[in-house]
């Protein structure tokens, strides 16, 4: 799992926000302090008295059992409030279309009385001294029912794309910000409520371990709880797969080709983009560069037809015959020559190169990354992509994990010196080509799973 995994939140609290006065949208509205849910325990919410006849195994299992309820709980009220307070006054204020609604929004509806039902079976098999015997079987029949988060998170991409479109928009940029400015939000943008079916899926697991950790062996609830695992983790790993086939398939139809020559059957097949983002070269040109399966594709971010889409700068690079290079910090200096002595200068930091020859065929681009992490995630994003690529055509061999990769076709490593490093910055002087690593999605996982045979492959955790 990777970009589900991301992240997992968590809300509590004590009471519902009062959604009617003042309203968010409101301009005379007073300013107050944010509403912030407070952690509930069971072992605080019900009888100590009870508590104490415990053992304290049996307390934690307790207070595991109900903290999935009460996510529930949360969860649920979330959803609700993201369709009182956002959903319906945007679709009354005609702030958006309806159309632009429901692709924001997706099937959240739906989601809600999936989780008022598991609630409800919690709540009928907690006893009045608050304690819950088995939850177990509950689990195992209601987790199937998350397979229809499918379609929720694979709409995601989509929907935050047409969000951030939307936001250009100052009538709703007006309105998010007020909302956010409310005490209601808690903080949290819009995004965020949207964001948190997601997180919940991806939590699960962890609850479930939680409950099963503090269940004795002779509990039959164990049985069952291991099986609820199984189930939740295999329906988590569907959604992701599909998740990430949806991601690839957003940006595919949004790559612009300025002639037939560019396109590319490496991009056509591909089922997985493995990471993706801005990065700068020498001379400063910001583009967009896709990391698929098995191709390296820089792009320009244009609008056309009023969307955000990507124009290929560069004929695709096969990522079989890449060769990817870290250079070090001063090693490359603006306008595209070798020069140690500007190593302070931050515009010259965090650098790698990627190169390509195939006939007369040449491309090289000296890429910078916004700061070290994302340069190295961006190096191990690549040399997975090639590993994986060497590995399905059976050249694990010329690969060189710490440094350059070989030549395939030669069996050679790369010449180090300075006459090819200088022909290399002659190149670079003439391609355009760079980024501004802000944001860099990685989803190497999906690639390993594509290809299990590899069995050396790293994870590298992503962000959707």
């Amino acid at each position: 799992m990777s970009d589900l995994c991301s992240r997992s939140i968590s809300f509590r609290s004590e009471s519902r926000p009062d959604l009617l006065a003042p309203r968010p949208w409101s301009r005379n509205a007073a300013p107050s302090s944010t509403k912030r849910r407070d952690s509930k325990l069971w072992s605080e919410t019900f009888d100590v008295c009870v508590n104490q006849m415990l053992t304290s195994k049996e307390i934690k299992r307790q207070e595991a059992i109900f903290e999935l309820s009460q996510g529930e709980e949360d969860l649920i009220e979330d959803l609700k409030l993201a369709k009182k307070a956002y959903h319906d006054p945007m679709l009354k204020l005609s702030i958006m279309t309806e159309q632009e609604l429901n692709q924001i929004f997706g099937t959240l509806d739906s989601l809600i009385p999936l989780h008022e039902d598991l609630l409800s079976q919690l709540r009928d098999v907690r006893k009045p001294d608050g304690s819950t015997e088995h939850v177990g079987p509950i689990l195992v029949g209601w987790l199937p029912c998350l397979s229809s988060y499918d379609s929720y998170c694979s709409n995601q991409v989509a929907a935050k794309a047409l969000l951030d479109h939307k936001k250009q928009d100052h009538r709703v940029q007006d309105f998010l910000q007020r909302c956010l400015e409310s005490p209601f939000s808690r903080k949290l943008d819009l995004w965020n409520f949207l964001d948190i079916p997601r997180s919940r899926l991806v939590k699960y697991p962890l609850l479930l371990r939680e409950i099963l950790r503090h269940t004795p062996n002779d509990n039959p609830d164990q049985q069952h709880l291991e099986e609820a695992i199984n189930i939740i983790q295999g329906i988590v790993a569907e959604i992701n797969t599909k998740t990430g086939e949806s991601e690839c398939r957003y940006y595919k139809e949004r790559l612009l080709y300025l002639e037939e020559g560019q396109k590319d059957s490496l991009i056509d097949s591909s089922r997985v983009l493995c990471c993706h983002g801005e990065l700068k070269n020498n001379r400063g040109v910001k583009l967009h560069v896709f990391l698929f399966q098995e191709v390296l594709v820089i792009t320009r971010a244009v609008t056309h037809n009023e969307q955000l889409c990507y124009q290929l700068y560069r004929q695709p690079i096969p990522v079989k015959d890449l060769l990817l290079e870290d250079l070090q910090d001063g090693e490359v200096r603006l306008g595209g020559s070798l020069r140690g002595a500007f190593s302070n200068n931050e515009r010259i930091k965090n650098f790698f190169r990627v190169s390509f020859k195939n006939g007369s065929q040449s491309q090289t681009h000296s890429l910078q990354a916004n700061d070290t992490f994302n340069k190295q995630q961006w190096l191990n994003c690549i040399r997975q992509a090639k590993e994986t690529v060497l590995c399905a055509a059976g050249q694990a061999g010329v690969l060189d994990s710490e440094g350059p990769f070989l030549d395939p076709t030669t069996g050679s490593r790369e010449p180090q010196g300075e006459t090819k490093l200088e022909q290399m910055d002659q190149s670079d002087s003439e391609s355009d080509c760079s980024m501004d690593t802000s944001e860099v999605s990685l989803d190497c996982e999906r690639m390993e799973q594509t290809d299990s045979s590899c069995g050396n492959s790293r994870h590298v955790e992503s962000n959707v």
